[in-house]
């Protein structure tokens, strides 16, 4: 959750930057910002990426989980599964 933030800080940064310094005529600093943005940017297509990727883990483990527990009698085993699935759909949808 801090890299989201921050990346989202980064971007709003970058943004501001290179509005300013194209509204100024710097173009030191309107490239500098675009280049944060673009940055900030990349990293949280990567974040959300790999929470996805997680995500979709998650849900596999938890369907394996609940099939085995449902199959051995095993309810501990089964109520995990259920958890993981649901984990893993929540960080599908962040």
């Amino acid at each position: 959750m801090t890299d989201r933030i921050s990346n989202t800080a980064n971007s709003y940064m970058g943004g501001a930057k290179q509005t300013i310094g194209e509204t100024i005529g710097n173009t030191n600093l309107a490239a500098s910002g675009a280049q944060q943005k673009a940055q900030a940017d990349a990293a949280q297509k990567a974040a959300d990426a790999k929470t996805n990727a997680e995500g979709v883990g998650h849900k596999v483990q938890g369907g394996v989980q609940q099939n085995v527990g449902s199959m051995t009698g095993n309810t501990s085993m089964e109520a995990r599964g259920h958890a993981n699935e649901v984990r893993g759909d929540i960080e599908r949808k962040v």
